[in-house]
């Protein structure tokens, strides 16, 4: 599963505890193993050591690092996901972030294994889903909320077909009628890049029963919002946020990031349209992520507010 990774990477990536990879530098390497983390002790010789090492990583996912380009998001043929970055650009160094992915798809009933949802939790979930509702899944960085929104698709009927797109395709969905998207960064000569707009207006004449879409950061917010609005019911989305209220008023300033001369009333009347739950997620101290709220978005004069847990049910009792 590993091969071709350079030396010491190689011993971290042989270990399957390690979810997180860290390099700070040289003698400064950091692993996440059961949600904590911790110092290694494993090193490289020196700079150049690590940024040889960081080149062949990066080769393995089919592109290039150097002084022209560096800066590097992207992903192994096992589904980690690689970031790196070169002086100058990284003041003390070269530095590199691998983080990294089971083999195993994971299930409402292994997040309520983890502790990450209730049993309550997942049945409320499960409900959300199968009644085809818009979800967002948001939470800080590190939260876990890919592997929540890879989770809920288990709740999707096995025959709907579900189209994802990602900047760096990590989503592992438990169900069988998938297709993948992922975005292509610009060439070396600055041409040729494919962003998540252009994949998410594609994804539309894929004839797709629900769009999931890994996370949203910028101006693709107003194309889902779109999508959710123009009868795809059941897509989702995750968003880094503090809060499920942030949550939304961070898509309602990506939605407005768009380029198009749409007034912000209109895309706040687009939002209580489009989006109907948030799930929002937190890693704790002990390292353990869990969901903290389940919340809806209910329209009203002007806009949305986050609605109460009884208008949850409500929302629920009408799809089902």
């Amino acid at each position: 599963m590993n091969v071709g990774v350079p030396e010491p990477l190689a011993t971290l990536f042989a270990d399957s505890r390690v979810t997180e990879v860290l390099v700070n530098g040289p003698r400064s390497v950091y692993v996440e193993v059961g949600g904590r983390l911790q110092r290694s002790p494993v090193e490289f010789r020196d700079a150049a050591d690590l940024r040889q090492a960081i080149v062949r990583l990066v080769g393995l996912c089919g592109r290039r690092i150097d002084d022209a380009t560096p800066l590097v998001d992207a992903r192994l043929p096992d589904g980690s996901r690689v970031n790196a970055v070169l002086p100058p650009l990284a003041v003390d160094g070269p530095a590199l972030t691998v983080r990294r992915f089971g083999a195993r798809r994971l299930v409402a009933a292994d997040l309520v294994r983890l502790g990450t949802v209730t049993p309550e939790q997942a049945a409320l979930l499960e409900a959300i889903v199968r009644g085809r509702l818009n979800v967002i899944v948001s939470g800080g960085t590190s939260s876990g909320k890919t592997t929540t929104l890879a989770a809920l698709t288990a709740f999707a009927r096995p025959e709907e077909r579900i189209v994802t797109v990602e900047d760096a395709a990590e989503l592992q969905l438990p169900v069988p009628h998938v297709v993948r998207l992922e975005a292509r960064p610009p060439s070396v000569e600055g041409r040729g890049a494919i962003d998540l707009r252009a994949l998410i207006r594609n994804a539309l004449r894929m004839r797709p029963d629900r769009i999931i879409v890994g996370e949203v950061r910028g101006g693709e917010a107003l194309d889902l919002l779109l999508a959710m609005n123009t009868g795809h019911d059941g897509s989702m989305a995750t968003v880094h946020a503090n809060g499920p209220a942030d949550a939304v008023r961070r898509l309602e300033t990506m939605a407005l990031m768009g380029g198009l001369d749409i007034p912000h009333q209109a895309v706040r009347e687009s939002i209580a349209g489009a989006i109907h739950v948030v799930v929002h997620q937190q890693r704790w101290p002990d390292g353990r992520r869990r969901v903290t709220d389940i919340a809806t978005v209910e329209a009203i004069a002007g806009g949305w507010r986050i609605g109460s847990p009884s208008a949850l049910n409500d929302l629920i009792a009408s799809r089902a």
